[in-house]
């Protein structure tokens, strides 16, 4: 039998976890030392976050193509078709044709609306203690942040290696939170 133990991230000599230049480095370190808390906690409902995460989404959406529920979630179609396969194999979700042929759509099974049930209980105890460790604003702010970074422009805005001009975030009028990406559209909070 072999056991992964999960390492705690490297601390710095005065016990903080060391600032990295780049946001994308930050973003991601935080969201796989979260991950990993999270899948510890949904270990006992035999289900990993990734996996939790997108029951979680067809649950919520029903009946959802696959482009869109890889558009909701900011996965690439590679990543999404890897770990839909594994839920397909698992019975917890099922594929029917969309209208056009090269659509796939996506619903929960009976069995797979019981595992995401069976699961929710230790994704709420995961949620509240990341809220506990966060505290009430840190946990807003945190929020806020992940769903404002994400918001704006999604991947396929974001310019490619060689783009001429640089991608600008335009706060167009901060009282409602009105956010414009200059080459896609705008959104509202």
């Amino acid at each position: 039998m072999y056991i992964h133990t999960m390492k705690q991230p490297r601390l710095s000599l005065r016990g903080e976890v060391v600032s990295l230049p780049c946001a994308c480095a930050n973003l991601r370190r935080a969201a796989r030392i979260v991950t990993q808390r999270y899948d510890q906690y949904l270990q006992p409902a035999g289900i990993k976050t990734t996996q939790f995460t997108l029951l979680q989404a067809l649950r919520r959406a029903g009946n959802i193509s696959q482009g869109n529920l890889g558009d909701l979630l900011g996965l690439d179609s590679t990543t999404l078709t890897r770990t839909l396969a594994l839920l397909r194999r698992k019975g917890w979700i099922q594929t029917k044709p969309g209208e056009d042929r090269r659509e796939v759509r996506l619903t929960l099974t009976a069995k797979g609306k019981r595992k995401y049930l069976s699961a929710v209980p230790y994704w709420r105890s995961a949620q509240r203690q990341l809220q506990k460790v966060l505290g009430e604003a840190g946990w807003k702010q945190m929020m806020e942040s992940t769903i404002f970074t994400a918001r704006p422009c999604t991947a396929r805005t974001l310019p490619t290696i060689g783009a001429v001009a640089p991608l600008q975030f335009v706060v167009t009028d901060p009282s409602p939170r009105h956010y414009t990406c200059p080459r896609s559209k705008s959104f509202v909070k």
